[in-house]
C-alpha cells in the first residue's frame, strides 16, 4: 500500500525529513528506470508513494532537483573510487593510469547498465547541471595533483604551464569520461582509452 500523508502537517525536520528525501529519492530510481527520466513527472513520483506533489516540492523544487541528487550520488561512487584507484599507484604515471582507466569503467557501468538512468546523466551533462559541473572540475582537480606530484618527483615535464597541460588532458580524455561522447565511443574501448593513456604519458615525459 502506498503511503498517506498529511498535506497540513508541517514537513518534518532533522532524520525524519533525511528519511522523506530518501524514500523520495528512491521512488524516483525506479520511476526513471522504468519510464525514463525525461518521461517522469513529479506527480508519477507523487502516485508512485502516495504524497501530493506538493508534500514533495517542500524537498525538492524540480524534477530536476531529484535528478540532480541521483547524477550526483552516482558520479560520487565512480570518483571515490578513482581516489582508491590512484592511492594504490606507486609512481604519478601508474596513478594517472589507473586513475583514467578506473574513471572509464565505472562511467561505463554505471551510465550504460541501465539505459533509462543513463538519461539523467546525458541530461546533466547536455544541460550542464551543477553536479555535471562539479564532477568536471573535480577529476580536473585529481589531474592536477596527479601532474604535480609527477613534476615534484620528475616523471613528467616541468615547462608547459600546469594549468594548460592539465586543461589539455581533461580535453582529451572527454570522449572517454563524458557520458554523452563515452555512449558514442563504447565500441572504441579499452583499446582507445589504453592508447590514449599512452599518449598522453608520453607527451608528460620530461
Amino acid at each position: 500500500m502506498p503511503m498517506t500523508e498529511n498535506p497540513a502537517a508541517p514537513p518534518a525536520r532533522g532524520p525524519a525529513e533525511h528519511a522523506v528525501r530518501d524514500q523520495i529519492i528512491d521512488a524516483a530510481n525506479e520511476c526513471f528506470a522504468r519510464y525514463g527520466y525525461a518521461k517522469t513527472t513529479v506527480a508519477d513520483l507523487a502516485r508512485e508513494i502516495g504524497f501530493s506533489k506538493a508534500y514533495i516540492y517542500r524537498f525538492f523544487e524540480s524534477k530536476q532537483a531529484i535528478g540532480e541528487a541521483i547524477c550526483s550520488a552516482r558520479l560520487e561512487r565512480i570518483v571515490n573510487a578513482a581516489r582508491i584507484a590512484i592511492g594504490e599507484g606507486e609512481s604519478a604515471t601508474d596513478k594517472f593510469r589507473r586513475f583514467f582507466r578506473g574513471i572509464t569503467t565505472l562511467s561505463v557501468d554505471l551510465f550504460f547498465d541501465d539505459r533509462k538512468i543513463y538519461e539523467i546523466a546525458a541530461s546533466a551533462v547536455s544541460e550542464n547541471w551543477e553536479s555535471a559541473r562539479a564532477y568536471k572540475e573535480t577529476l580536473r582537480t585529481m589531474v592536477t595533483d596527479i601532474v604535480r606530484e609527477g613534476r615534484e618527483k620528475g616523471e613528467f615535464e616541468r615547462k608547459t604551464p600546469l594549468d594548460e597541460t592539465c586543461r589539455a588532458i581533461c580535453y582529451a580524455m572527454m570522449p572517454f569520461v563524458d557520458p554523452l561522447h563515452l555512449e558514442r565511443n563504447l565500441d572504441l574501448l579499452p583499446d582507445a582509452q589504453t592508447e590514449l593513456t599512452g599518449l598522453i604519458l608520453r607527451s608528460l615525459a620530461p
